[in-house]
């Protein structure tokens, strides 16, 4: 039974990790901020459809939560969003998807801080080590490497803690169903991001997308809306409420396995240091999760 109930966080893992190098591609035409706010605008008009269908109107009442439905959005969906679009602007697929993987071990922090539940001292060790397994990936194994962290790594600690932050949000409306919580914060997230790609347009820090590249990233942004923004988020709420917040977790650390293989499949040919840094932080993030649960 709950081998069957492992395929819902596995599919969901599995989208996400071939996310990264379809948007990548899809940002040789338009801008980060432009294509992830086109993203959910049509992701959360599905999500509202949703629902309505399974649980009316009412469903789309905050119920005096609005500021805190709105701050969980922003962080959650905007922040995470358009900040790791950007970063693809600034590192390669498989950076990003290691740089992204210690994000259940920084929602333990996170509960920490604000909820005062301290990590037990092994899961701090082995963030650790996931965090050397990253510097190898990124640098190479070469000091004069460090450099190459820059912009997209800084933009990507961002991204984790604003997602950190929306995932521990998640435990305070146990009165909401998984859809509800979602689809509300995607709201809030997808009007701050209209609002900002708005003033981008109009200031000139970005250019709004013709037709034609919007035609151009179809089949990248049908991936990404269809697949990575709606089935996966909702196949991922059904498996953390089958197998548990823990055990579901755990199937994050396949997210950079799957943009490894399949920018490996694309021809890209890592070195032997970026195959023993990925190897490093995955089992460390897998010792992490084992550590908590």
């Amino acid at each position: 039974m709950r081998s069957r109930h492992a395929a819902f966080p596995l599919f969901a893992v599995l989208s996400w990790g071939v996310m990264f190098p379809v948007l990548a591609s899809a940002l040789t035409r338009v801008d980060a901020l432009n294509l992830t706010t086109a993203r959910y605008v049509l992701a959360t008009a599905v999500l509202v459809a949703l629902l309505l269908a399974r649980e009316g109107l009412s469903a789309l009442r905050t119920g005096g939560r609005a500021v805190e439905v709105a701050v969980l959005g922003v962080l959650g969906f905007a922040g995470f969003n358009v900040l790791t679009s950007l970063a693809l602007g600034h590192a390669s697929p498989q950076q990003i998807a290691l740089l992204a993987a210690p994000t259940p071990l920084v929602t333990q922090l996170v509960r920490w801080v604000r909820d005062g539940v301290r990590p037990r001292p092994a899961l701090l060790g082995f963030s650790l080590v996931a965090l050397v397994g990253v510097g190898l990936v990124i640098t190479r194994g070469r000091l004069d490497g460090l450099g190459q962290f820059g912009v997209g790594g800084l933009l990507m600690i961002g991204a984790v803690l604003g997602w950190a932050t929306y995932t521990h949000g998640a435990s305070r409306f146990t009165g909401w169903s998984a859809l509800r919580y979602t689809t509300l914060t995607a709201v809030a997230g997808t009007l701050a991001m209209l609002a900002a790609s708005a003033v981008a347009d109009l200031t000139g820090v970005q250019h709004a997308p013709a037709a034609a590249d919007l035609v151009a990233v179809a089949p990248q942004l049908g991936y990404a809306v269809v697949v990575a923004a709606v089935l996966a988020v909702l196949a991922w709420n059904t498996g953390v409420r089958k197998l548990g917040a823990a055990d579901a977790a755990l199937f994050m650390n396949l997210v950079p396995v799957t943009t490894f293989a399949v920018q490996t499949a694309r021809g890209y040919r890592p070195g032997v240091v970026e195959l023993i840094g990925a190897a490093l932080t995955i089992a460390a993030l897998i010792a992490a999760n084992l550590a908590s649960r």
